[in-house]
């Protein structure tokens, strides 16, 4: 069977949350997979690195699609001719975007809504995109898969989606995230913090991502408290991003909070082993993978009450409401003077980050993909078999 890939988020060395997600399941499902062959379809000059096995052919399709217009262009007209041009029984789209104008089934990958929730988290344009045209997409898609129980209940309720035409498939975690031991900790915070402890904050600097109530929490933390914990930012600036700035600005311990950038898997995997905890406290999130990876290196976290947070997190987080800045504080105050309940913290994660893997979402991603062919690829190929 020949089966198209939307591959615009395998960006080399800017893999984030959705790049991850399809890079783990696809790298897992091509090899996995050799009776098929697979047609990558690129924005743009991609990595010889996203070429996993021998059958995927890569197909670059022009124009980049990174604007509401060009969104239009590129799954509306472009992606329609070569999957015609390629003969494609089967469209995987894993960034939530599909194509209306193709009469081939498409499994699609509904991360979450976020944008419904918090319709100024990003830009005027591309929120009326996501209101238009995502409802249609859930509508017309196969099979629908979403990453917790959480996301699937909203797309089910917001669009009236059929809960059976949507499966959960929790995201996986990269096995580079392991403890670290103390000497080598002892290193990575000589390097990044002054020798000193450290919160971290792991993510893109826009509203949704609340570094600005956590900004305001550390100086409650700070001014009540004596400690040389640091303050840790690692994640590129995204979207409105100018507030968080202003309050870090205005801070007393400005001194000791430090941003990073956007850190390659390498050094975040160092980054977050040295942590004392990680502090994960969005406003809404469809999951939260560096939960997982926090889990995995032996770190604390502190995360959010809402969302599908309190769903990844479990019993092995602290859950904290993400607007009241004194119980972030709080939880602050907690890990750096209790080492027992930190010791207790950290074998909950430990064990619990054992129940997620990128084998098992590739393995259940596969499954509910060869359940949508089954259903409406199958028969059809069979009927024109037999067709005089």
């Amino acid at each position: 069977m020949n089966i198209a890939v939307n591959a615009r988020f395998l960006i080399k060395d800017k893999l984030e949350g959705i790049g991850w997600f399809t890079n783990e399941t696809l790298k897992r499902i091509t090899k996995n997979n050799p009776q098929h062959t697979f047609y990558f379809f690129f924005d743009r000059k991609f990595d010889d690195s996203f070429i996993f096995s021998d059958n995927i052919i890569p197909v670059v399709i022009n124009p980049p699609a990174r604007h509401p217009l060009l969104w239009y262009v590129w799954f509306e007209y472009m992606v329609p001719y070569y999957l015609k041009k390629h003969k494609c029984d089967y469209f995987i789209s894993q960034d939530g975007y599909l194509s209306l104008k193709t009469k081939i089934p498409t499994h699609l990958t509904i991360h979450d809504l976020a944008f419904e929730h918090f319709d100024d988290h990003v830009s005027k344009l591309t929120n009326k995109y996501y209101k238009h045209f995502t409802p249609l997409y859930a509508e017309k898609a196969s099979r629908i898969a979403t990453v917790s129980n959480f996301s699937a209940s909203d797309i089910s309720e917001k669009y009236g989606i059929n809960s059976e035409k949507i499966d959960v498939i929790p995201n996986g975690f990269n096995n580079r995230f392991k403890p670290v031991e103390k000497i080598k900790q002892k290193e990575i915070q000589d390097r990044v913090a002054d020798g000193c402890p450290y919160f971290l904050f792991a993510g893109t600097i826009q509203p949704r991502k609340n570094l600005e109530n956590l900004l305001k929490a550390y100086e409650h933390f700070r001014e009540n408290n004596d400690s040389n914990i640091k303050l840790l930012v690692a994640g590129r600036k995204g979207w409105k991003y100018q507030e968080a700035i202003d309050i870090y600005e205005s801070m007393k311990f400005k001194n000791d909070v430090i941003f990073l950038g956007h850190l390659t898997l390498d050094k975040l995997v160092d980054v977050m082993g040295a942590a004392t905890a990680l502090f994960y406290i969005s406003l809404f999130e469809g999951f939260g993978i560096p939960i997982l990876e926090s889990f995995a290196s032996g770190v604390p976290v502190v995360t959010s009450d809402r969302s599908s947070m309190p769903e990844v997190g479990g019993d092995a987080a602290i859950i904290v409401d993400p607007y009241n800045i004194e119980s972030i504080a709080d939880s602050m105050k907690k890990i750096a003077v209790d080492n027992k309940f930190v010791e207790e913290l950290v074998s909950k994660g430990i064990e619990r980050v054992k129940m997620f893997s990128w084998d098992i979402t590739a393995d259940k991603l596969w499954e509910s993909v060869s359940l949508s062919m089954a259903k409406d690829v199958l028969p059809l190929q069979e009927k024109l078999i037999k067709a005089p």
